[in-house]
């Protein structure tokens, strides 16, 4: 996922100015100085690296139960004008644990359309309709319930609509954010900062919604 008011400046880089946005009398915005002041924070727990059809189908049916995934997405980044390529690698965050898939090594998008398909189970996470639109260009599928939190968060008067910022708000930690990692080229065999970067960003994204769900900014799905 690509976002850049999400994306902070690292040391000897330029750090890219965030989108233009117009501002509803009284909506809050959340400054990079009140970010950058709170402690970091990551995912901690089990994250697995799937890179076989085999492994990816496995994976998908451990979390058919879960009521509440957190989705995400990465692409290679496009350095040329009119260049522009398919997702790379799909995030799907469990309650337990983070699964990274390798979209090529594991056969294309098809091994996860049991998810990505169900109706009963809420696939959430920021800017989701260009990734589930990207998504969509590999193999045609039909997408059902996933949920844009930004949606409701600027229903709640939050005019911010990155994860990092959105995290910091509501859950009170900085995301550990790297543009050299974003930027990277995530079609190739991922490292270690690359599979944690992916894996937090789907984790964000899962424990966002849920904190919003319990605050009731967003309804709770049956």
């Amino acid at each position: 996922m690509v976002d850049p008011e999400d994306i902070p400046g690292e040391a000897g880089e330029e750090e890219p100015s965030e989108p233009a946005t117009s501002a509803r009398p009284g909506a809050l915005r959340i400054e990079k100085a009140f970010i950058e002041g709170l402690p970091e924070d990551e995912w901690r727990g089990p994250i697995e690296l799937i890179e076989k059809e085999s492994e990816a189908e496995l994976a998908i049916r451990s979390m058919l139960s879960d009521r509440v995934i957190g989705f995400d997405t990465e692409t290679k980044p496009s350095h040329r004008r009119g260049e522009n390529h398919l997702p790379s690698i799909l995030q799907l965050a469990s309650a337990d644990r983070v699964f990274v898939f390798r979209i090529e090594a594991c056969g294309g998008i098809p091994f996860a359309f049991p998810v990505l398909c169900n109706p009963r189970q809420a696939k959430v996470g920021v800017a989701v309709r260009d990734d589930v639109r990207n998504l969509q260009r590999r193999a045609p599928f039909d997408a059902r319930s996933f949920v844009e939190i930004s949606d409701f968060t600027r229903r709640a008067g939050v005019e911010n609509t990155g994860l990092r910022a959105l995290a910091a708000h509501y859950l009170g930690f900085q995301m550990r954010k790297s543009k050299r990692v974003q930027c990277s080229d995530w079609s190739k065999r991922l490292d270690r900062r690359q599979v944690q970067y992916a894996a937090n960003d789907a984790w964000v994204g899962r424990e966002l919604y849920l904190k919003l769900e319990q605050q009731g900014v967003i309804p709770r799905q049956a």
